[in-house]
């Protein structure tokens, strides 16, 4: 028999339209196309196997089989899927887009990267009760932050304080600014340009937790760190 543009002629004369597998490549983050590499084969056996390049794909499934699909691209993970002939559609495409995402160690360091905006929260920091005073075991964490800014040394940060939203608001905001500077002096005593390190008290006024128990109370007695500029 003879097949072409998905229509088979067989020996009754009578057309039979093949189902097509159809789909677009494209970057996950940014939905833009991505020019890669697609290789399916049939399943079980892989009777059936062919590749593609492109920013789109399409290819027929012949003999209702199930289709292993591979894709490809420079700087992105693989992504592997099926596709299943029993799901085509009233045009007999199984229609199939693949988002490409980062591969797991450029999505790591994605997510540390220290762009203008993101703010880090300083987990590590302890103060003494009521006081303005660091205990040692933060110095490690405080360490990363010289370390960082000695690494990217266009980036300016900001320094935000927050207590609890318990007692004098007065109080509460020049605890917090006794903090943030407290912490300022210690990275410029390691060797961070202190024109580097602003900061801004908020006292109690952003809580990130409204409840009235300890571990709320405790989550909203932080110390973060916002990248202003980098």
């Amino acid at each position: 028999m003879l097949a072409f543009l998905g229509v088979c002629l067989c020996a009754s004369g009578q057309a039979d339209t093949l189902i097509y597998a159809t789909g677009k490549i494209l970057n996950g983050t940014t939905k833009e196309p991505v020019v890669a590499k697609i290789t399916y084969q049939s399943l079980p056996y892989g009777n059936i196997v062919g590749d593609l390049n492109g920013s789109s794909y399409r290819f027929p499934l012949f003999g209702n089989e199930k289709y292993s699909v591979t894709v490809e691209a420079a700087g992105f993970a693989p992504a592997k899927y099926m596709l299943d002939p029993a799901k085509a559609n009233a045009e007999r495409n199984v229609t199939q887009d693949v988002e490409l995402g980062l591969p797991s160690s450029a999505a790591q360091v994605a997510e540390t990267v220290h762009t203008a905006g993101k703010v880090m929260r300083l987990d590590n920091l302890i103060f003494e009760q009521g006081k303005a005073k660091i205990s040692p075991e933060s110095y490690p964490e405080l360490d990363q932050v010289v370390n960082m800014l000695h690494t990217y040394p266009a980036m300016v940060i900001q320094l935000e304080g927050h207590t609890d939203f318990r007692g004098d608001p007065k109080q509460n905001m020049k605890l917090s600014q006794e903090r943030v500077d407290a912490v300022k002096n210690y990275l410029v005593s390691k060797g961070a340009n202190k024109n580097k390190v602003k900061t801004k008290a908020f006292g109690g006024t952003m809580p990130l937790s409204r409840e009235n128990n300890e571990e709320a109370h405790t989550l909203n007695r932080r110390v973060e760190v916002r990248i202003l500029q980098n």
